[in-house]
């Protein structure tokens, strides 16, 4: 399944990371798709806050690759992997464990390369037509395809 949104600005952009995060569960992974200053942290704290509370410090996990909080229903991991140098480094950070158990937020994505699962929810964001604008392309997999036709329609 397939969604296209456009935000108007980063308080759109906020306003979905917490929906989103209002959908997932333990298991989840959510692979945060886009060129460098594009949304992805942005839209990565705003889930994050809106398990964890909006108090909660959320620093961009650039250089420590990784960052966990725990939330009610799972620990969420927000994973950075921009600075990761193959994809089998990510065994080291614990992304088995965070693919099992816990929600796993995944900036740059792709340098995961076979290891990131099919079973996802891609999150692509780019440029909008108006200053401050995104655009946004919501990609589920099967776990996710019910839940995104309940909340966005079809």
């Amino acid at each position: 399944m397939v969604i296209i949104l456009d935000l108007a600005d980063e308080a759109a952009t906020h306003r979905l990371g917490a929906t989103l995060a209002g959908l997932a569960a333990a298991g989840d992974v959510i692979a945060l798709e886009g060129d460098l200053g594009s949304g992805k942290t942005a839209l990565a704290r705003a889930f994050i806050r809106a398990l964890t509370g909006p108090e909660e410090e959320v620093p961009s996990p650039t250089f420590t690759l990784a960052q966990l909080y725990d939330c009610e229903n799972a620990t969420i991991w927000h994973f950075d992997l921009y600075r990761l140098e193959k994809p089998e480094d990510a065994l080291e950070l614990g992304i088995e464990d965070a693919f099992a158990e816990g929600i796993s937020l995944i900036e740059w994505p792709d340098r995961l390369g076979g290891w990131l699962p099919a079973d996802r929810l891609t999150v692509a964001l780019s440029s909008g037509t108006g200053a401050g604008s995104r655009r946004v392309r919501l990609t589920g997999g099967p776990a996710w395809t019910t839940r995104l036709q309940e909340t966005f329609g079809d």
